[in-house]
Formats: C-alpha cells, structure tokens, sequence
C-alpha cells in the first residue's frame, strides 16, 4: 500500500496574509518585516540583522530626544533650541512623506466632441476662504454660462466652467478674490504649466 502523506504546514503572514516566503513580493513589505522578524526570523536572517543595527540607532535617538547627550558629549537638538528633521516632515503611513499643498489656482481647458469647451479651475479654495458653490455661482453669472463643482480625477473638488474662458478668467479671478495674486495663477496648455499674465 502507498505510503500516506502528511498536508504541509506553511506559515501565513499576519499582516498581508501571503505564506511568509512570499511577503517580498507582497503589496507592503516594509509593513511585513515586524511580523516576520518576530514569528518568522530563519527566513529572513538579513532582516533580523538590519533590526538589530535599527534598535541600536532608536535607542540612540530616543536618549537624543530625551535630553541626554550623545556618546561624543555634544548636546542634543532639543537642548540647544533646534528642531530636528523627523518633527518637520510629516510622514504617513508605509514611510511617505507628505507633500505640502501648492498654494495655487490651475485654470484648464478641456476641449469635448471637438467643438464644446470646458474651462477647469483648482485649487481656488486653497487660496480664498470661500465656497467653491458660491465661486461657481458667480463665474456662472459673470460669464452667463453653466459652472457647477465637481470632483476631479484625484477626489480634490474643482470648479467645471462651460465655454472657452481660460483668458478672461484670469482677471476676474484677480478682480473678485484680490487675496489671489496673479503670479499663483497657472494655465496648463499643451500638458505644461505655463503661468498666468
């Protein structure tokens, strides 16, 4: 009779939920390595190497940040009144850093069944405290088209102009909303950012 075999026993990743040989090749692996350091470690001896090497720099950092001194003596940031560069940037999560908002109003035309023409404007609430509804009423008013706000491709909102106004936008733009300067107005034509005036 043939000999009966027994199932394998493969350890899953608690994270990503890959069988832990495969959480290299994962969507989050920077997001694995905690896991797979402490339950997994004869997989990945580099990666139990390279914490051992990070726990001796944190510790460092966190004495730093507490106020003790360094092996060389030298004072810590915190005592001499500056600030470090890990409290300046913001990071979120999987270690990306978070890009600061330009503070800037892009105009753009997007041109449909070849005749009909729709001006786009961003990024007008990041420089004017207003509604972007009630900036839609009044572009729909002044230039007696329909305008309505939308949300973008990125989920941002954004102002939809009907007609070809790229150009008279600007200055009522300027007129209306004076906190706007011109130098922050872009147009983008042809794919590139071209400033405004």
């Amino acid at each position: 009779m043939a000999e009966k075999l027994e199932p394998a026993k493969v350890l899953y990743c608690g994270v990503c939920s890959l069988p832990a040989e495969y959480c290299e090749f994962g969507p989050d692996f920077a997001r694995c390595k905690p896991w797979l350091i402490d339950n997994a470690p004869d997989l990945y001896p580099d990666l139990l190497k390279e914490a051992n090497e990070k726990g001796v720099d944190n510790v460092s950092d966190k004495l730093q940040s507490v106020g003790i001194s360094g092996a060389d003596g030298a004072p810590s940031s915190s005592q001499t009144g500056g600030t470090s560069k890990k409290e300046e940037v913001k990071r979120l999560p999987g270690g990306k850093v978070k890009k600061k908002e330009r503070q800037e109003v892009i105009i753009e035309k997007v041109v449909r069944n070849k005749r009909k023409c729709i001006t786009i404007v961003k990024g007008l609430e990041l420089l004017v405290r207003i509604k972007l509804s009630d900036a839609s009423k009044k572009l729909g008013k002044k230039f007696a088209t329909g305008a309505s706000v939308v949300k973008g491709p990125t989920e941002k909102e954004q102002i939809d102009v009907q007609g070809d106004i790229i150009y008279d936008i600007v200055e009522f733009i300027t007129d209306t909303w004076p906190d706007v300067p011109e130098r922050s107005i872009f147009f983008i034509e042809d794919g590139k950012k071209v400033q405004a005036g």
